[in-house]
């Protein structure tokens, strides 16, 4: 180590900020160098002296000096503050009166407008049904407009002794009104009634689901087959 280097860590050292390696470098230095071992005695001096100087009482008129100074040396970006600050102070007075009526303005719209989309996409009646009342939905379930004629003698007698409650089928229809496929959803499963259900089916006639007055694939119709029986 050169006494360039040892002179850059002779306060280090001294305060024992140095690490282990540097600190053992700079004592074999501080052994053979006079004028280095001069510098470190000079920071001694120097830290004596300055723990003997006595602590001088803050002026009690500091803080106004300081507020004084600075208002006759203001600073090149103060005026810029200023501008900032009453932008902000005038966008808080004119946003926090009109806040809450924005807010529930927009809440408002928000529920407008999922009951139009829930009463027009959706095609779910908004309010209590009026009697004779046209639907409006733009989209309109499927329906059965004429049922085949043939006799459910099979069908009547299948759910008489099964003392059910009947047979409920659904079917689903395509853009052309015709039985894609049905499922029985409750009464009896047996090859006669299917075969039954299936010729009864094949000659209904139905209205597809209708989309924006469009005919559309996927509509669903239930038909219950039942009968009354009178015991005397």
């Amino acid at each position: 180590m050169n006494c360039s280097e040892a002179q850059r860590r002779i306060p280090g050292y001294f305060d024992g900020v140095i690490n282990a390696a540097d600190h053992v470098r700079l004592c074999e230095h501080l052994r053979a160098c006079g004028n280095c071992r001069e510098e470190l005695e000079y920071y001694r001096l120097l830290t004596a002296q300055l723990a003997s100087l006595e602590p001088v009482a803050t002026p009690a008129d500091l803080a106004v000096r300081i507020r004084i100074s600075a208002l006759e040396h203001p600073s090149p970006w103060s005026g810029v503050y200023r501008l900032w600050s009453r932008a902000v102070l005038a966008f808080h007075n004119i946003w926090e009166p009109l806040a809450v009526p924005a807010t529930g303005g927009i809440l408002t719209a928000l529920v407008i407008f999922a009951l139009v989309v829930e009463s027009l996409v959706m095609g779910i009646p908004m309010g209590r049904p009026v009697p004779n009342d046209q639907p409006l939905n733009l989209v309109q379930p499927a329906e059965l407009e004429e049922l085949a004629p043939f006799p459910v003698s099979t069908i009547m007698d299948a759910t008489a002794r099964g003392n059910s409650g009947g047979l409920t089928v659904e079917a689903t229809v395509n853009a052309s009104g015709q039985v894609l496929s049905y499922k029985i959803l409750s009464g009896p499963h047996s090859e006669a009634v299917l075969q039954q259900i299936d010729q009864i089916l094949l000659f209904s006639r139905f209205r597809p689901e209708l989309s924006f007055g469009r005919p559309t694939s996927g509509g669903h119709v239930f038909l219950n087959f039942d009968q009354v029986r009178v015991r005397g």
